[in-house]
């Protein structure tokens, strides 16, 4: 039974004797109760381990340790999970209702499970750590997974393998949601691989998934190992009118002005991210307000639970660099990085920064470094051994000396250089660099470029780049530059999104945004948009979305795409500025332009020389992005926001931070707006030569099935026959028709009206050919696509036995319409516009003019049909008015009207 034994899922070898204590004294699983315990690498791990970390004489961090004394028994009904916690859930009060969390029943070998609902939402949630750490690094190991089963709601996938696969876009945002608010509260130094899971295991179409997504993240954290300082929470705010409303539901979010999600913890916020509708600045700080009262609520509550069921943290794997390792890349880089940041450019600073950190590896990790400050020296080197001392030297000091002292000279000891490894050396480069960037900005007020921390970046605009493209910006701010295209087409073009809900959804407006490594001078990986770019292009694509008319209004679908050409900082609200232009240089009928732009901060302010107010900067460049404490992104016009999103590097921040930094945003808005009014070549503000053109008709409801004909097969028809490229129709008689020229839309556009018109009886039509013929009469297109009954009774003024005796297909006909049957069936008359039809209906034999008698012919003599026909051939040759009659094939008009044959 003990093997292998295991705390919480993972393989333990322990001390000889704690092992043969265990295996005397019980049969049965067992409940470990400690901190740390002896991890004895085998060879092989050892072999394994790069040579950096051979370099580190700190030995192995212990995860926890057995204690025979400590070990307890655990109930039968334990199923056996050493370490496992007891069932334990709470409900927690989250704006009109509870929310349900449940820890202890699922998942007990992860390290951290937890099982969160909201209504007949259900999201289950993991956290597990690799079992020995990683290589350090300057960033946290996370990676958060995100996955929506369609079981959740009851389907399954419509692919051909039946589950779900590649991640989808919109779980790719619910991961970023999850993971940005978590890396703010995990401390440096911790290496051990840890990865998030969550599922959807049931939704209800009703409460949301993903700020409940967010929450449980937190718990589940939280309930783990991972030395994490806080518990962080999620919420949704909704505005309906007035009104803000907590974690609203699906029905509700469709009259909500206001899409917020915020994340943080029972004291700060760490992330919002939200959309809405030209929304005031102090309206979104109210709702964030609100919002952070409700997260407090839900930390405070999460907190006791921790206390019942969470796992020891393990503060003790945490491992940082040397502390004198900071002095001592101060004291060898300090100067020449106060001029390498002062150098404009983004590349010659890059390089410069480059080159001077390989410089400081190569003394500190290679060559050894004696550090010239005395009081480092005298505490922190080395021992060495002394100097050799001539044995009879004798010191004599002032005074009597008594016979038999002997005093020796103190010497000085050698120091010995010291070595560090490379990853801990690049690690202190990356954060003295950082350290002297923010001290340069707060201390002289300049930045790296030589802007004031207000000063927004030099702005260039042109448009109608492209000749053949539908609309085309090129926007450039500083070393920032988006290359923007639209494309504008019909429903077919429209983006399809695969959901929970058992229904199909399509976006008439999408924005992709891609950043290649050209972009910022390097090169690398180029395929499928990574998570960093659709995050990006989905901010950009909300940010314009209010600014679009209603598809009543312009019927098109719109695709942008940014190209990232040149990257320093704020590319997706580069993308939004272009993306605008590009739209109105693509004449769509936006309702006013707007622009975005990014903000930073420096925090605290005191440790570089300033009163110790935080410091915000507008427009930031990449180095600031990377070493500052926010990335706040905020786009919208001179009025309010459409998009917002923020990103925090420290503990969180304050509402009055927030409003300072709302308030800078918008000031910069403005300055950039003007720039783009600037825009030369301007937009053209007109459709492209080269845009389909869309012709949007409405027709009676009942009429669709006319046009889409049996199996599709009369849209077709119209669709050859014109050249259009698409005809869409609606249940509710709306028909969009999508060509390429005038001509082919005008054509699709008449037949299309003759289908659905609404025939009068009395009307006349000119010219009309038939289009089969059948013994009981001909069928006779009146309008294009639309055609009728001729009988043979009114074929002509004279009684005919058959009409393919006198006509044939092709022939060609005046009409008249005198009767529409219940089933709108039409019925034509030829003899009713005969001069000679008011004299010759007299003498003619009186025939039953019913549409039920279409197929039945009357008995007759032969002699009469015989004398009946040469008379009928006679009356046409003398009346030259009437067509032709010429012998024609029976069996194939035969075959066409039984196709064509309608019910009597």
């Amino acid at each position: 039974m003990f093997a292998n034994p295991s705390f919480h899922g993972r393989p333990l070898q322990f001390l000889p004797t704690v092992r043969n204590e265990l295996c005397r004294s019980y049969a049965f699983p067992l409940q470990l109760h400690s901190t740390t315990y002896q991890f004895f690498a085998s060879s092989a791990l050892e072999n394994r381990r790069t040579r950096s970390r051979r370099r580190n004489s700190t030995q192995f961090s212990l995860r926890a340790s057995v204690d025979p004394q400590e070990v307890s028994v655990l109930p039968p009904d334990s199923a056996g999970v050493p370490g496992s916690p007891s069932p334990f859930s709470v409900r927690i009060p989250v704006g009109d209702r509870h929310i349900t969390v449940e820890t202890g029943l699922i998942g007990r070998q992860a390290s951290g499970a937890v099982t969160i609902r909201d209504g007949e939402t259900i999201i289950y949630t993991t956290v597990c750590l690799a079992d020995v750490p990683s290589e350090p690094a300057d960033f946290f190991p996370l990676s958060v997974h995100y996955q929506e089963r369609f079981s959740a709601a009851g389907r399954t996938s419509g692919g051909f393998f039946k589950r779900e696969g590649r991640t989808k876009d919109h779980e790719v945002l619910i991961c970023r949601l999850i993971d940005r608010p978590l890396r703010p509260t995990m401390p440096k130094g911790f290496y051990y691989e840890t990865q998030l899971l969550s599922w959807v295991l049931s939704y209800d179409g009703v409460h949301p998934p993903d700020a409940l997504s967010v929450t449980a993240a937190g718990i589940a954290m939280a309930l783990s190992q991972v030395p994490n300082s806080q518990v962080i929470a999620g919420v949704r705010i909704g505005l309906i009118g007035d009104k803000f409303i907590l974690n609203p539901t699906i029905k509700e979010m469709e009259n909500s002005t206001l899409d917020l999600l915020l994340a943080g913890t029972k004291d700060a916020i760490l992330m919002i991210e939200g959309y809405c509708d030209f929304l005031p600045e102090d309206k979104l700080l109210e709702a964030v307000e609100v919002g952070q009262d409700a997260v407090r609520g839900i930390c405070k509550e999460v907190e006791a639970l921790v206390q019942k069921c969470g796992k020891p943290k393990m503060f003790d794997a945490i491992r940082l660099p040397p502390k004198e390792l900071y002095k001592l890349v101060e004291e060898i880089a300090g100067s020449e990085l106060v001029e390498v940041l002062q150098i404009k450019n983004k590349i010659p600073r890059r390089k410069a920064l480059s080159s001077l950190e390989e410089n400081v590896i190569s003394i500190l990790s290679e060559k050894g470094y004696i550090s010239t400050m005395e009081a480092f020296v005298s505490t922190e080197t080395m021992p060495d051994l002394l100097e050799e001392e001539d044995e009879d030297e004798e010191v004599v000091v002032d005074g009597e000396v008594d016979e038999g002292d002997i005093h020796i000279k103190p010497v000085a000891r050698k120091s010995v250089p010291l070595l560090f490894s490379e990853v801990d050396v690049k690690l202190v480069f990356k954060e003295v660099m950082s350290k002297f960037l923010r001290k340069q900005i707060v201390d002289k007020g300049k930045r790296s470029d030589g802007r004031s921390p207000q000063e927004i970046r030099l702005i260039d605009a042109r448009c109608g780049l492209l000749p053949r493209a539908h609309g085309s910006a090129l926007f450039t701010r500083g070393e920032t530059q988006s290359l923007a295209v639209v494309t504008l087409g019909d429903k077919q073009m429209a983006q399809k999104i695969d959901n929970l809900v058992d229904e199909d959804e399509y976006k008439r407006f999408y924005l992709q945004y891609s950043f290649p490594p050209s972009c910022v001078g390097e090169v690398g990986r180029v395929g499928a948009p990574s998570r960093r770019e659709v995050g990006h292009g989905m901010l950009a694509e909300r940010a314009l979305q209010p600014i679009l008319p209603p598809e009543d209004d312009f019927p098109y679908t719109v695709r942008v795409e940014s190209t990232i050409t040149e990257s320093n900082g704020s590319s997706s609200m580069a993308s939004v500025c272009g993306g605008c232009l590009a739209l109105q240089d693509a004449g769509v009928p936006v309702k006013c332009s707007i622009a975005g732009i990014a903000m930073g901060m420096v925090l605290d302010t005191k440790e570089f020389g300033g009163d110790g107010t935080p410091l915000i900067l507008s427009d930031i460049l990449g180095s600031e992005d990377a070493s500052g404490d926010m990335d706040f992104k905020v786009a919208g016009n001179d009025v309010g926001i459409t998009a917002f999103q923020m990103d925090i590097k420290v503990g969180g921040i304050t509402l009055q931070i927030m409003k300072q930094a709302l308030l800078q945003a918008k000031d910069g808005r403005k300055h950039i707006l003007a720039e783009m009014s600037k825009c030369s070549p301007p937009p053209s503000r007109e459709l492209s030569k080269y845009a389909p053109l869309i012709h949007v008709m409405k027709v009676k409801p009942e009429k669709v099935n006319l046009i889409i004909g049996a199996g599709g097969k009369k849209v077709k028809s119209i669709i050859e026959e014109t050249g259009v490229e698409a005809i869409e129709t609606q249940d509710d008689g709306v028909v969009k028709i999508t060509a390429k020229d005038l001509l082919s839309l005008e054509k699709s556009k008449a037949i299309i009206s003759n289908l659905t018109m609404v025939p009068t009886v009395g009307d006349i039509y000119k010219n009309c050919e038939i289009k089969s013929v059948a013994p009981y009469g001909v069928f006779v297109e009146i309008v294009p696509g639309r055609e009728g009954l001729c009988h043979i009774s009114e074929l002509s003024a004279n009684w005919l036995a058959k009409a393919e005796d006198a006509f044939k297909v092709g022939d060609r006909l005046d009409v008249k319409l005198i009767e529409i049957n219940d089933k709108g069936q039409l019925r034509l008359s030829r003899r009713a516009l005969l001069p000679d039809a008011e004299t010759e209906k007299q003498s003619t034999k009186p025939r039953s003019a019913s549409l039920s008698n279409d197929n039945v012919v009357s008995p007759k003599t032969s002699d009469k049909g015989k004398s009946k026909k040469a008379a009928t051939v006679s009356k046409e040759s003398e009346n030259p008015l009437k067509e032709k009659t010429v012998p024609v094939n029976v069996s194939s008009p035969a075959k066409e009207a039984a196709k064509r044959s309608v019910s009597p």
